[in-house]
């Protein structure tokens, strides 16, 4: 890719569009704009950002304005956390703002839906707690399966990978490559051994191991077994803790697939848990509002509308244009630099308008000062023309 393309990639992806939805229930319900998501952006942000417009806290103005850049929007979340919590220290929810657009470092603990471990220091959960946004996940091993105890001690993903990574040392390279207990190397099954779960007979290489070393190797099986049986970061323990504790009408930041999205749990009888879709191949189809969270890997999800009502998309991505229009953006879609171009023009034009009108109620109050002024001239040279007069009568 050239250095060119490398540019126009980075300035389209610091823009997001906006879609238009309605969300709340029947006698709240209202028209609002959230922010999609494109060339896998920073999801993060964006679930903070679409939280807080969808509680009513912030809010995109003007409403007709398509687009937003990451300044624009820090700004507002900024504003809005200085504002929501005057009598707390929030530098550390602002310092780490700015590392959202690359993505956050977070930690999940496999024994809890709401637990994760800070990192480094910690500014990225400040980020969540001043914000007011609950951070949760669906990655949770069951307490009545056999792992269970292995994963109460290792608790967090981050540990996880540690271990794993210090017992294939150990192994030297033998972990991660299958043949932990030496089985590959012994040539025949006399010599690698028949115990249970593959444990080398008397002639492996598991015998250089210590007790300790033995015991993080079994561990580390455990717990690569589980990582590589959910690698949606979701299990159904999990979704059940999701669906059973999470309140109706909550709003939540759901940690799933290395990806931040909005979760929502209805009021009323429905107890489904619902992704907020920001998938920028969605905007223009106005019936994709929701995704029902229905199983761990999204085989079996459906996408309902802001009614919650099943979908039923009509055209892709040219849904909801006229013909005219679907035929001209068909049009511009192979040619970035024109949809680059024209947004950043319509943006600056916009830009021009406002400071022009500012120009011109400036213009006007100075004239208006500048006739008061010589009204208030004449008048006094009108009255020193009467006393002179005045003085020639006898």
């Amino acid at each position: 890719m050239t250095e060119r393309a490398d540019t126009l990639h980075a300035s389209r992806a610091d823009v997001w569009y906006l879609k238009e939805i309605a969300f709340g229930s029947t006698e709240t319900k209202r028209r609002l704009k959230i922010i999609t998501q494109n060339f896998n952006g920073p999801c993060s942000f964006i679930a903070i950002c679409n939280i807080l417009i969808l509680r009513g806290q912030i809010e995109v103005l003007p409403y007709e304005r398509g687009t937003v850049s990451y300044e624009f929007l820090a700004q507002l979340v900024g504003e809005y956390l200085l504002m929501s919590c005057p009598d707390i220290d929030v530098s550390a929810a602002l310092s780490i703002m700015p590392s959202t657009t690359k993505g956050l470092d977070l930690n999940p603990v496999f024994t809890g839906a709401t637990s994760f471990r800070p990192a480094g220091e910690g500014g990225e959960l400040k980020l969540f707690e001043q914000a007011g946004i609950e951070l949760v996940h669906g990655w949770l091993v069951d307490p009545d399966s056999e792992e269970y105890r292995v994963l109460q001690h290792v608790r967090d993903y981050d540990t996880a990978v540690t271990l794993i990574a210090d017992a294939d040392h150990i192994t030297r390279g033998r972990l991660l490559s299958g043949d932990v207990w030496g089985e590959g190397e012994a040539g025949s099954s006399s010599q690698a051994g028949s115990g249970p779960s593959g444990y080398a007979g008397p002639s492996s290489p598991s015998d250089n191991y210590s007790e300790k070393d033995r015991e993080k190797i079994e561990h580390a099986l455990v717990t690569q077994a589980f990582l590589d049986s959910t690698k949606s970061q979701l299990t159904y323990h999990g979704l059940f803790q999701l669906a059973s504790t999470l309140q109706p009408g909550s709003l939540v930041a759901l940690f799933r697939n290395s990806h931040l999205s909005v979760l929502h749990k209805r009021d009323g009888e429905d107890s489904s848990l619902y992704s907020l879709v920001t998938d920028h191949v969605f905007l223009q189809e106005p019936s994709v509002v929701w995704e029902r969270l229905e199983d761990v890997d999204g085989v079996g999800s459906t996408f309902v509308d802001s009614e919650f009502v099943r979908s039923t998309p009509v055209g892709g991505d040219f849904a909801g244009h006229t013909a005219e229009s679907a035929l001209h953006a068909l049009e511009m879609e192979g040619n970035p630099d024109v949809i680059l171009a024209r947004q950043l023009q319509a943006e600056e034009d916009a830009r021009s308008h406002e400071i022009y009108k500012q120009r011109q109620q400036r213009q006007e109050i100075r004239q208006k000062e500048e006739e008061e002024r010589k009204r208030k001239n004449e008048d006094s040279a009108s009255r020193k023309s009467k006393k002179m007069k005045d003085k020639c009568i006898i």
